[in-house]
């Protein structure tokens, strides 16, 4: 997030879009409603009528894939009728005539007919956009879970650069990200091309700062592979051995029967986790970790905020941290890490590594934690990123974009669009809710949410058992018909294992960041 959770409650405006804040992220969306309750203006772009949606002044039921459409048709009208931020765009960024070619490819006229939203009412969105300064754009995985998740991303920057909302409190660009410490995840370098802190491993300097820190002789001087080359690499041989740590593969992946092939192809599998799951049925070794609650350390949030966690209980039977498991792995291939405690390893090594974290000391998160970056220890944080439009990079860069469908279509045999995402009462696979009874009690087996109209159509009840079919495969579950979803849209979740969503999705990933395309794939109804 560019921005922080506090804005959110004393927005004048903010503009959610590919976000099912009610459900996925409860806690963020109680500041959204807060600001609608207290006179905001929230304006929600979702094919579904989420929760978030009941709460908004305006809600457009656009078509699955179709956000660069209107986004861009947004920044269109903002052109065409000199609405957008002129001062801004022209000392502030670049690229802006390559951005205006493009746009201009996209008339409301023409983004009607992609998105499903009329003309008319894209154009009264721009203009009322342009009134409202500073808008805070909000976005979950409803924009990045599309084969043009990145191209999506974007288009939301390009808008929120040209309406001058970037660097602003209240403004700024801000995704949500799927997981508890997917953000710390990221900062401390797990990823394919970055070490800690975002240096590419590529770059010599990062690389000679590494290995005089590590004390390496060598380290990877080439970006590795991306999940889907990893999973698919077990079946080609290219990979030996997979080490999984903290993820439910089996599950979590599209399309999942290519998925325990794929485990199943392995030679050796490693599974580091909190409680078996369907992906340890895979491995040939098991090491148990300790659960959140049993650990020391820090989770870095979406807004970028350092936060401590302290140990509650300790770890039961031969469960150990994560850190000390990778240590005395380490131990025994010859290394000696000198870090004891996550406090040493923060304190000593990661903000000595990485420059957004320098000043974050363990002493200095005691409180509320801090905002990185934080460059040095008298420094207090940075709640908005990019603070008056001065980029980090420089100037900062509108890159035009195309439209493009999602890569699976419905078509005669499979005629609807299913959509994923998730439900309130349970957590990602249910590693960990599916053993809580009050939450199995609230929520005991997954649905297919289908509009009143398909419903009708093909003579089904509410509750009644039904077969969701692709090309992948298929699942029986309930029906739930519900005002929420639109004619020719099924949404499920993967969070109950027979009725999992991910039996049906689609193994395509975006062509940058290898998402998978979660958010779209052809499926048929059976009435059973």
């Amino acid at each position: 997030m560019t921005n922080s959770f506090a804005d959110f409650a004393k927005a004048r405006l903010i503009l959610a879009i590919g976000t099912n804040m009610t459900e996925a992220h409860p806690v963020a969306s109680t500041f959204v409603k807060n600001a609608a309750a207290n006179g905001g203006e929230l304006i929600v772009i979702d094919p579904r009528r989420t929760g978030l949606a009941e709460h908004a002044t305006q809600h457009l039921a656009i078509k699955v894939g179709s956000d660069i459409a209107l986004l861009n048709a947004l920044m269109n009208v903002l052109i065409t009728e000199n609405l957008y931020d002129r001062t801004y765009v022209e000392s502030c960024c670049v690229g802006f005539e390559e951005l205006k070619a493009k746009v201009m490819e996209y008339p409301p006229e023409r983004a009607a007919e992609i998105t499903g939203i009329d003309a008319e009412t894209i154009r009264n969105l721009a203009r009322h956009l342009a009134e409202v300064r500073p808008a805070m754009l909000a976005y979950t995985l409803g924009i990045t879970e599309h084969t043009c998740g990145t191209n999506n991303v974007l288009s939301c920057a390009n808008l929120q650069m040209l309406l001058g909302n970037v660097g602003f409190e209240c403004g700024g660009v801000n995704p949500l990200r799927g997981q508890n410490n997917v953000q710390g995840a990221c900062d401390m370098g797990a990823l394919p091309n970055v070490f800690p802190g975002y240096q590419k491993v590529d770059d010599p300097k990062a690389q000679a700062k590494f290995k005089e820190a590590w004390g390496v002789d060598s380290l990877p001087t080439k970006p590795g592979l991306m999940m889907p080359s990893m999973i698919d690499g077990l079946v080609s041989g290219k990979v030996k051995a997979f080490y999984i740590f903290g993820e439910n593969l089996a599950n979590s992946e599209p399309d999942i029967r290519h998925m325990e092939h794929c485990l199943e192809s392995a030679e050796f599998i490693v599974c580091q986790d909190i409680f078996p799951t369907e992906t340890t049925r895979f491995a040939d070794v098991i090491l148990p970790a300790a659960a959140w609650s049993e650990n020391d350390g820090t989770f870095a949030n979406s807004e970028r905020r350092v936060s401590r966690v302290r140990t509650a209980s300790e770890p039961p039977g031969i469960a150990r941290p994560n850190w000390w498991i990778f240590r005395e792995l380490a131990k025994r291939w010859g290394f000696n890490w000198e870090s004891n405690s996550a406090q040493e390893l923060w304190d000593n090594e990661i903000s000595r590594l990485a420059p957004q974290l320098v000043g974050i000391k363990y002493r200095r998160i005691e409180g509320d934690g801090l905002q990185w970056p934080v460059p040095n220890e008298s420094h207090y944080g940075t709640p908005t990123l990019h603070k008056d439009g001065r980029f980090t990079c420089g100037l900062g860069q509108l890159i035009p974009v195309d439209w493009t469908p999602p890569a699976e279509l419905p078509d005669k045999e499979y005629p609807f669009t299913l959509s994923t995402g998730r439900r309130l009462y349970h957590y990602h696979t249910r590693t960990q809710t599916g053993r809580c009874v009050g939450s199995n009690e609230l929520l005991g087996e997954e649905t297919a949410d289908i509009s009143p109209e398909d419903a009708a159509a093909m003579g089904i009840q509410d509750g009644e058992t039904i077969r969701v079919k692709s090309r992948r495969g298929q699942v029986t579950v309930k029906a739930k018909v519900t005002g929420q979803v639109p004619k020719g849209l099924v949404w499920m979740a993967f969070h109950f294992r027979e009725g999992c969503a991910n039996w049906l999705t689609n193994a395509v990933f975006d062509s940058i960041t290898q998402t998978a395309e979660y958010k779209a794939c052809a499926v048929a109804i059976e009435k059973i």
